[in-house]
């Protein structure tokens, strides 16, 4: 049970989130908009339909529908509305910085003039840096599901259009059918030009495709990676590697990628040693936010409010974030943390 205290403290908490998904992060009442802004597209136009059709059966159903939302968005003002929604959301729940990632390839493939994305993302920033003080920066991932063509084409646009913040290259979509490895050689091209690399991994199949992305892609950080858990030899690689793991419980358990929150594989993970960070996903389609999964950190796996704390720092430390922001964050973390030292556990 979380006391009044440890609510009221994970709410001010000052916070980085690393995985968060633009489209999937936005909320019912956002979509429901572009919904009825685009009957044409055939997608629910009332709430109560809306939310049914969030209800995943399994992560192949996730796809589905995430494939579906995307195509509601048409035009570089979309995408601008998209950023700012999610900038003030993140203010809402403490976010000071968050790495956002943005499938540009599904926007161009709709017809979004690639300039004119690369505006709405710079444009978005700025705005939600101003009304928010929150620093957004760009993780360009590829549609794994459209195979090495995708990837070509985010690479291409990342060159020629990427805006101020860009600091990381993905790889997300199915994980089965998809090996990492044959997108070595996009990655080396995206590190070459100074992108980060941050593919998603071990979230639906095993240990495989995190060692792949780990030995092909450069992997610094992985998103997911629960199937580490699987393999005491890949966390003790991610642990001598220094890789940190985009965990996002409540993510797995919609997509049912993990049955219960009580089977997690983050508290065994934790117990390895492997560098940890708690996010969100995609929290418009799974009804959540970064307050709430580290309300889970705190009631399913047992971390207390000093530990919590570290849990917020471990995310601003394992950002590309500028070593001004990453300095910036971690004092106001420390002076929270201090202030609120005496904040009980537990009733």
């Amino acid at each position: 049970m979380t006391t009044p205290g440890v609510l009221a403290f994970v709410e001010g908490l000052p916070k980085a989130e690393l995985h968060v998904h633009m489209l999937g992060a936005a909320s019912v009442e956002t979509v429901l908009g572009l919904s009825r802004r685009y009957p044409e597209i055939g997608l629910p136009q009332e709430e109560a339909a809306m939310r049914d059709f969030y209800r995943f059966t399994d992560f192949a159903h996730f796809i589905e529908v995430y494939d579906a939302i995307n195509r509601l968005v048409r035009t570089a003002d979309d995408v601008h509305e998209l950023s700012v929604g999610l900038g003030h959301d993140l203010a809402a729940v403490g976010v000071r910085y968050a790495e956002v990632t943005v499938t540009a390839d599904s926007h161009l493939r709709v017809g979004i003039p690639p300039d004119a994305l690369s505006d709405a993302l710079a444009r978005g920033r700025a705005d939600v840096l101003s009304a928010t003080g929150v620093e957004l920066a760009w993780v360009f991932d590829i549609d794994g599901d459209h195979g090495i063509a995708s990837g070509e084409r985010t690479l291409a646009w990342a060159q020629q259009h990427a805006p101020k913040g860009s600091i990381g290259f993905g790889l997300g979509g199915s994980e089965a059918g998809v090996p990492r490895s044959a997108f070595a050689d996009i990655f080396r091209r995206a590190r070459e030009i100074g992108l980060h690399s941050v593919p998603h991994a071990g979230e639906t199949v095993g240990p495989e495709q995190v060692w792949a992305s780990l030995d092909h892609l450069g992997a610094e950080r992985i998103g997911h990676g629960i199937a580490a858990a699987q393999d005491l030899r890949l966390m003790e690689a991610l642990v001598e590697r220094d890789v940190a793991l985009e965990v996002c419980p409540t993510s797995n358990v919609s997509t049912k990628a993990v049955r219960t929150l009580e089977d997690h594989a983050f508290p065994v993970l934790r117990e390895a040693g492997v560098r940890l960070t708690v996010n969100t996903d995609d929290p418009g389609m799974f009804a959540t936010d970064l307050n709430t999964e580290y309300l889970i950190a705190h009631e399913v796996f047992g971390l207390d409010v000093n530990e919590i704390s570290d849990l917020a720092r471990e995310s601003v430390r394992a950002s590309f974030a500028p070593d001004e922001t990453r300095a910036r964050i971690l004092a106001e973390i420390d002076a929270y943390a201090e202030q609120h030292r005496n904040t009980p556990d537990r009733v």
